[in-house]
């Protein structure tokens, strides 16, 4: 009797290490664009030296191309961005 109670704790147990949370992804805004990707805090300190530009949209207004999504969003005044540079005006 003693060891099936002590069988049946441990698989309790283990079938509660088996359920895990799906790894977090940064936010995007569905409903805007599906492509536009908000700026999360706490902000990168550190990016790679990568070439994926991408069109920020400053907090203050206005765009600016940056060369990859962690330069983005390393930048405080930037809310938000999306693939690709930004149009020439």
């Amino acid at each position: 009797m003693w060891r099936s109670l002590v069988f049946i704790g441990l698989l309790l147990a283990l079938a509660g290490c088996g359920a895990s949370q799906p790894p977090a992804t940064p936010e995007v805004d569905q409903a805007a664009d599906p492509a536009v990707v908000e700026c999360s805090e706490p902000r990168p300190q550190v990016c790679t030296m990568e070439y994926a530009p991408v069109c920020a949209r400053l907090l203050a207004g206005g765009e600016q191309t940056y060369s990859s999504p962690c330069n983005a969003c390393a930048d405080d005044a930037v809310a938000s961005h999306s693939p690709g540079a930004c149009p020439e005006q």
